[in-house]
């Protein structure tokens, strides 16, 4: 079982620890295509993705970095916790061989009468720092270690406070 943090423990700016991916070579690109039915070939094709489509090198898939993401954040939130809302944009293209990062950053909190939700900011990093998929994530959090957020969650109620988008 994995904890999750309790919502009164996680201040605003505090940085979830880094997911690290890669490098990510043609096998990985070609096993999630294959995952993905994406049958595109600039993710698997170096010679139509360089010579047809003009890019740089194979490309990795925009839906791998959005799972990156979600892992980063499912994995923080723990089994108590719950992923409400993740919204991304794809910025920059990644190829192959780089090492992604996933990163966040908690920038708005919200106590409600069962749980708690935190907004991060969030984002992809390539290994010299270039972001390619800045995002934004909303995590509901436990108020304690015997009271997880509720299943099914219920998103708060129309008329509540919303933390600002």
């Amino acid at each position: 079982m994995k904890p999750s943090p309790l919502f009164d423990a996680v201040p605003i700016g505090l940085e979830l620890p880094m997911l690290e991916k890669g490098p990510l070579g043609p096998v990985h690109l070609m096993r999630w295509s294959a995952a993905m039915e994406n049958w595109h070939r600039i993710h698997y094709d170096h010679a139509f993705a360089t010579g047809h489509d003009g890019l740089p090198d194979l490309l990795i898939n925009g839906s791998l970095k959005q799972q990156f993401i979600a892992q980063l954040l499912r994995d923080w939130a723990g089994d108590a916790g719950w992923v409400w809302k993740v919204g991304f944009r794809f910025r920059a293209m990644n190829t192959v061989g780089q090492t992604l990062r996933v990163w966040a950053r908690v920038t708005e909190r919200q106590r409600l009468a069962n749980y708690g939700l935190v907004r991060l900011e969030l984002g992809v990093l390539d290994e010299d720092g270039r972001e390619s998929t800045p995002g934004w994530a909303e995590v509901a959090l436990p108020l304690s270690a015997d009271a997880p957020v509720p299943y099914p969650f219920t998103p708060p109620a129309t008329g509540q406070p919303q933390p600002q988008h």
